[in-house]
């Protein structure tokens, strides 16, 4: 059960992360960060969340001098996937054109991004936020 929990939960963020990128009204810097390498660098949101969450990852191990976190980086490949999966999936689903039908789904994807996040540490399973 808690790994049932710990995927829904990260599935469930990666769904508000991709609410508020889809929205135009703003992201989190981090993900502002993601979305950004995607414009202008190229390979996809999800994929530069993987490929930045491994830097830092290793990053810090190489810094404290131990083994990264292999929870961590799984944590992060699924967060990618994730988001990628999202993304695709909402690109055509509904054009957020309107201010109000924006706003709505900024909200939204605030309110899941906090549940995901709330569900997926909950399990203490890989509490990496």
């Amino acid at each position: 059960m808690k790994y049932v929990v710990y995927i829904g939960g990260i599935l469930l963020l990666t769904l508000g992360i991709s609410l508020t990128i889809q929205s135009s009204l703003g992201a989190s810097p981090f993900d502002a960060l993601l979305v950004g390498l995607s414009l202008n660098v190229g390979l996809s949101v999800g994929s530069w969340e993987i490929i930045l969450a491994c830097v830092l990852i290793c990053g810090n191990a190489l810094l404290s001098k131990q083994k990264p976190e292999v929870l961590g980086l799984l944590t992060a490949f699924i967060t990618g996937l994730g988001i990628d999966l999202w993304l695709f999936l909402l690109q055509n689903w509904a054009p957020f054109e309107m201010w109000y039908s924006k706003l709505c789904c900024f909200g939204i994807g605030l309110i899941i991004i906090g549940v995901g996040t709330s569900a997926y540490l909950h399990t203490n399973f890989a509490p990496i936020p």
